[in-house]
């Protein structure tokens, strides 16, 4: 760490009570970032932007496939129209649209469940109520245009800053060095070379052969940010690689986000970014982080302690 970092750090020195220490500070931490979890979701700026996301329609599984094949790094889509009227943005000239399958919902027979014009086309004979009374429902699928926010030009959307600032000296250097003892392979990639779309980090299953855990970071100016991100990624790693779960593993993401707290602001850095970012999982309940309390607290004293045998090989 440097020496800015240090003067604001947190210290654990080596003794009998340094387990004690530790998890008494760290279960503080965690009662911090709950508290700021409940004040962003009251904020000004999380309602504004919670009010615009719910705006965004979410797609099936097949759409969101045909959208990441057609535009990998697509984030937020809307249609042409959409976009004008609920956004106030416009569609870059030149851009060309993502086709996905939109449904269509017209009046459907209560008996063959086909619209009106299909229906007089088909055999079906029922006739006990006229079209015009019939009830909609789906009947099919039509391509449909959409654009991703990139695309588009106009008033700009509501941003929620979870980025994490302050001196981050080499930490970013001691946390790629920590991989090994950790059983991770990191790699941080160019900005220009990152194929995720807007997510700041993955980690995933290097290979079928190669079951260790592969985090990769996008490269940022930022480095408490990318320190913050390898953190999270590291912590996801040890925290639920190996679970199957989809359930499990959204939840474990709030864990992970509150282990990159904890250990970024025992590194002194400002990670109250967090608070947001925790807030956005809304099926969440604060209570949530205070109960999975154990895995945190272990998860960050793992990366607390390989982070100060770094630092303490450093320094020898």
């Amino acid at each position: 760490m440097s020496d800015a970092q240090l003067e604001s750090a947190v210290t654990f020195e080596e003794s009998e009570s340094r387990n004690e220490a530790m998890t008494e500070t760290i279960e503080t931490w965690i009662e911090d970032l709950i508290t700021h979890v409940e004040d962003a979701r009251g904020s000004e700026a999380f309602q504004e932007w919670l009010d615009v996301q719910s705006r965004f329609h979410d797609y099936s599984y097949r759409n969101t496939l045909l959208i990441k094949r057609q535009y990998p790094e697509a984030s937020r889509v809307a249609g042409y129209r959409t976009w004008q009227e609920e956004f106030d943005r416009h569609v870059t000239e030149g851009e060309s649209a993502i086709w996905i399958w939109a449904p269509i919902i017209t009046k459907q027979c209560p008996e063959c469940e086909n619209s009106p014009s299909y229906h007089e086309d088909s055999n079906c004979e029922y006739d006990e109520t006229p079209p015009e009374e019939w009830s909609e429902g789906l009947v099919g699928f039509k391509p449909a245009p959409v654009f991703d926010v990139s695309q588009t030009e106009g008033e700009p959307l509501p941003d929620l800053d979870t980025e994490a600032t302050g001196d981050a000296g080499n930490l970013v250097d001691q946390l790629t060095a920590a991989a090994d003892d950790l059983g991770v392979t990191v790699r941080i990639v160019p900005a220009e070379e990152w194929t995720h779309g807007e997510a700041k980090g993955i980690c995933e299953q290097l290979s079928l052969v190669d079951v260790q855990p592969l985090v990769e970071v996008r490269d940022r100016e930022n480095e408490a940010d990318l320190a913050r991100t390898l953190i999270h990624e590291y912590a996801h790693a040890l925290l639920h690689f190996d679970v199957d779960d989809d359930t499990e593993r959204a939840k474990r993401e709030v864990e992970a986000e509150a282990v990159a707290y904890v250990v970024g602001r025992y590194c002194g850095l400002d990670t109250s970014g967090s608070a947001f970012y925790l807030a956005a999982w809304e099926s969440d309940d604060p209570e949530v982080v205070r109960e999975r309390l154990g895995r945190i607290s272990s998860t960050a004293k793992e990366l607390i302690d390989v982070l100060e045998d770094e630092s303490s090989s450093s320094l020898s």
